[in-house]
């Protein structure tokens, strides 16, 4: 993923979480030179996605979302990190549909 603070790579950090209502997926980005990694989840409803979506073919939907909102989302999933002491989560449902739209 190419942003604006150089090229980061996204990954699966942990096993899909599935419930009834939703998934939720762990990533981690991680800057291409090392110097930055950052993690979040995204908890993304079933009625979003297929049921037997893949980690990786959720993530190819997110990247450019993702992209395009990187420098927010980076910021506060950072500042979640040191403020509460736990990662950020984003939810994605039908009245936010994100990158599923």
């Amino acid at each position: 993923m190419n942003t604006a603070r150089g090229i980061y790579s996204i990954a699966s950090a942990r096993p899909l979480e599935r419930s009834d209502d939703a998934v939720v997926l762990t990533l981690s980005l991680e800057r291409a030179d090392g110097i930055e990694k950052v993690a979040l989840r995204l908890r993304i409803a079933t009625s979003l996605i297929a049921s037997a979506d893949s980690p990786e073919k959720l993530i190819e939907r997110i990247a450019p979302w993702l992209e395009r909102e990187f420098e927010q989302t980076r910021e506060a999933a950072l500042k979640s990190i040191r403020t509460e002491r736990k990662l950020l989560e984003i939810s994605f449902d039908a009245a936010n549909r994100g990158p599923f739209a």
